[in-house]
Formats: C-alpha cells, structure tokens, sequence
C-alpha cells in the first residue's frame, strides 16, 4: 500500500520543535542574531554618534558646535602661525629669493589669495611645511618651497608680504593687462593654476611639483611617504607617465559604497579576509568543531556593513602606521587642495589646460579628471590623505556660515 503523508497535526510539533531548536541560547542563530542587534543597534550608534565621516554620526546634535569649535581651533592656530614668522629670525638674502643654482628633487609651490585675515591660512600651511622641512634635516635638502601669489592686487596680500622676507615668491600682476569681461572666477582660478605650474618650473625646473593650496596643511608623516613614493613606488611603468598623483580626497567621499571599482573590490577583499578570521574566532569561543560556509557568508557581510556604517576613512588611518602600508590607486574626480606633478607631466598638464575654458560645473579639478579620458591620461590617489583641507571660508564659494559638511 502507499504510504500516507504525514498529516497537519503532525507536522507542526516537528516545526515548533525545529525552531525551539533555533531559539536556544546554544543556537548559533540566536548567536548571530544577539551579535547583530547589540553590534548595529547598540554599541556602534554609542561609539560612533560624534564620528564626522559616520553613518552613525548625529548631524543634528553635534555638527554646529563641532563647527564652531573647529573654527575657534583653527583661528588660533592661524596666530600660533603668525607668532611663529613673527620670531623666525631673517634668512640672508640668497635663501629668501632663491638664487642658488640647483635643481631640486621636489618644488612645494603654495598658490594662494587674499582671504579673511583672522585665520591665516597660507601662514598656517607654509609654517607646517617649514617645521617639518627642518624636522626632516638631511634627507629633505633636495626640496624647495616658492609662494605663488595670485591675488588681483598682491601688494593688497597681507600675509605674503610678512612670508616675502622668508621665501622666495612669484606674483601674477595683472596691472598691465586690460580686463577680460568674459572672465568668471572658475576660468580665473584655472588661469593661476597654470600660471603657478608654469613659473614653478621655469624658476626651479624641478623633478617634481607638489601644489598645494593655500588652505591644505600637510600631515607629520608627508615627506617620509613621498620619500617611499619617489625611490620605491613611482619607478613601477603604471605609475612612471601619470599625470598627476592627488595626495587629498574629501574625507566624505571615501566611502566603499561608490561607483569607482576599486573601493567594490577593496570592500569585498575586506570581507573575504575578515570572514574566516572572525567565523574561525566565534567556533572557538562558541566550542564548535569547525566552520561552516554559512558563519563564513554572515561574518564576511558582517565585517563590511561593519566598516561602511563606522567609515571607511577610519580604517585607512591605520595605514599610516607605514609608508609601505599607503595606497595608491586610480584618482577620481575631486579636488585640488594637494597635487604631485612630475616634471614632464607638469608641462603636459599646462599645456591641456590652456586648451580648456573652466566655468560653473566645470571647475579646474573636473578640467583635470576630463583629460584622463580625453588625453588617455593616467592619474592616481595616495591614500590615506598627506594634507588636512582646513579652509572652511572659500575664495570661490561666499559662506558666512559655513559647516564641516
């Protein structure tokens, strides 16, 4: 005879058995569930509700008073940054105008404009830049620094006058020049920027070119870095012909979850690393015999949920334990506040964008990006960043109020 299927009635004692099986305490999902619940709903919203680059970061509670305390921060660095000019002994003459013959390793140009006097921002980058040049010593000898002055007025630039006596500077005087009615502030900026890149290299001809805006500080660790970058790194062929390597990236644009492949493949290298580490972890403080494939899918999506709610720019701060342990990886589109020309690359780079017209929508760091493609042109990042962007006030954008996002 054919056997009968097993009836309602019975079936639903199996069920209920089946899941008072899943819901005991030794049931590794009550285990992942507990882990979830407590790790995203719990400890990660406590430990990270005042981390800016969060997803967990309460914007409503702590951006204005983070604001303005950042403010008040660097307001008083721009005067720590005055006393210190202020007390810097003066140079002789051929060290403040840069007269002496020799080609250096790397030029740091500082391209800069008038700005709001109580902050200082040239003055706080250029002393940056001085302390650790003298901190450095010998390995740093082979490196430069020129002040670029585009102001429309220079003599009107107050703290290029004070730093003049220190450095040698270039100005772009436009007292001669009839004034162009067609030109918006984008193409002007653009302007300068060539007009820095060019009069680096034909005051200096430098190997490389480091452009730093006047609102980038550089981190402690930028000259061992680039060191790594130039005797071990940029001899690689990918690397050799770029056109520029980018050493600043907005902090809120690092994120893994973003259109550029390489971040994808990073997060799900993060995950397929993490995985077993924390699957072999938890089956040995749980007293289980032996991974499944199971516990390796849920850690591995654990770690990157994980790292993309706390903030992947978090994660790369670990890398500054080494400059071995900097990425360098294809560049994006924004920004321009710390930029590495090669010498060759400088030339092409002056060249392309003479050719182009910037305008809204189409500032010089998007001119820049078109070329990658236009020109078959490669560029690159250095990650983590080797400046903090600290101009909260811009020279292009008008903002009396202005917000760390």
């Amino acid at each position: 005879m054919q056997e009968c299927p097993p009836s309602a009635g019975v079936m639903l004692p199996q069920a209920w058995q089946l899941w008072g099986k899943w819901c005991r305490w030794s049931s590794p999902f009550i285990h992942l569930l507990t882990l979830t619940v407590v790790t995203f709903g719990v400890l990660a919203p406590l430990i990270c509700h005042r981390l800016l680059h969060s997803y967990f970061y309460l914007r409503r509670w702590h951006l204005n008073p983070m604001s303005q305390e950042f403010l008040e921060q660097n307001q008083q660095e721009g005067q720590d940054a005055l006393r210190y000019f202020e007390k810097m002994q003066m140079p002789n003459a051929s060290e403040a105008s840069g007269s002496d013959a020799f080609q250096p390793l790397l030029l740091i140009t500082i391209i800069t404009v008038q700005r709001r006097n109580d902050f200082h921002y040239v003055l706080q980058v250029v002393s940056q830049f001085h302390r650790l040049l003298q901190k450095c010593g010998a390995r740093c000898q082979s490196h430069r620094m020129l002040l670029c002055n585009v102001e429309s007025d220079p003599s009107s630039h107050q703290d290029v006058r004070l730093l003049s006596s220190f450095f040698p500077m270039v100005s772009r005087d436009r007292a001669g020049e009839n004034p162009d009615p067609s030109l918006n502030q984008f193409e002007k900026e653009k302007q300068d920027y060539v007009f820095c890149l060019e009069q680096s290299l034909l005051v200096y001809n430098p190997e490389y070119i480091l452009l730093v805006e006047d609102d980038a500080v550089p981190e402690e660790e930028i000259f061992s870095v680039l060191q790594h970058l130039f005797s071990a790194r940029f001899s690689k062929p990918y690397l050799r012909d770029a056109l520029y390597f980018k050493l600043y990236h907005p902090e809120r644009l690092q994120r893994y979850f973003n259109p550029e492949p390489m971040r994808i493949l990073e997060w799900l290298g993060l995950g397929m690393f993490l995985g077993p580490v924390l699957t072999c972890a938890y089956c040995r403080a749980a007293g289980r015999a032996g991974p499944s494939w199971c516990l390796v899918a849920f850690f591995a999506l654990y770690s990157m949920a994980l790292s993309e709610l706390v903030g992947r720019h978090y994660g790369l701060e670990l890398r500054r334990l080494h400059p071995a342990l900097y990425n360098v990886v294809p560049a994006s589109e924004c920004c321009t506040p710390a930029m590495l020309f090669p010498a060759a690359s400088a030339r092409r780079a002056s060249g392309y964008l003479r050719g182009l017209r910037c305008r809204q929508g189409f500032a010089k760091d998007t001119a820049l990006y078109s070329l990658l493609r236009g020109k078959g042109e490669n560029a690159f990042v250095v990650e983590p960043n080797l400046v903090r962007h600290v101009g909260m006030y811009s020279s292009l954008r008008l903002n009396s109020n202005p917000k760390l996002l």
